[in-house]
């Protein structure tokens, strides 16, 4: 007699595939580093002072005075920021939960991440800037997926990148 429930199991299996692809593919990004392995090293958070109104005045800030550390990519979605979008990744925005605790304690809802491109890559790659504050205060950015950030200033009140 033949099993009649071999075809039954064999598509549940597909199903149950197909249903664990697009949770993985719709799952925050943020989660992702929940899996990733701890890092032998204490990751660098810099923090740079505020420059006084005196030595750099917010108006007169520009594209070239930002940190060499960045990308030129970045750039491009620090301008998308302060425009408020449209964002090329639907992740852009989204709430970064700072479950690591590299970046300073704030409540939850406060930091969001954004996507710096990186050029060859058909994915979103590793780099991100993450923001605080609505609109955001402060500004980090990680070339290498929330293990290390490094502060930085856009000049967000000058609209030089807008």
């Amino acid at each position: 007699m033949p099993n009649t429930n071999k075809p039954r199991i064999h598509w549940a299996l597909w199903l149950l595939g197909i249903v664990m692809l697009l949770a993985w593919q719709y799952w925050p990004q943020e989660s992702a580093s929940l899996h990733a392995p701890a890092a032998e090293h204490t990751p660098a958070l810099v923090e740079l002072p505020a420059p006084s109104p005196a030595e750099s005045p917010a108006h007169s800030r520009t594209n070239s005075q930002l940190p060499a550390f960045l990308p030129a990519e970045a750039r491009t979605t620090i301008a998308l920021i302060q425009r408020g979008g449209p964002f090329p990744h639907r992740q852009d925005g989204s709430v970064f939960g700072n479950r690591e605790g590299h970046l300073p304690r704030q409540p939850r809802g406060w930091y969001h991440e954004y996507t710096v491109d990186t050029p060859g890559l058909s994915h979103r790659g590793a780099r991100r800037i993450i923001t605080g504050g609505n609109p955001p205060q402060a500004w980090y950015y990680t070339s290498d997926h929330y293990d290390s950030f490094r502060a930085f200033d856009p000049g967000a009140g000058s609209g030089a990148l807008r």
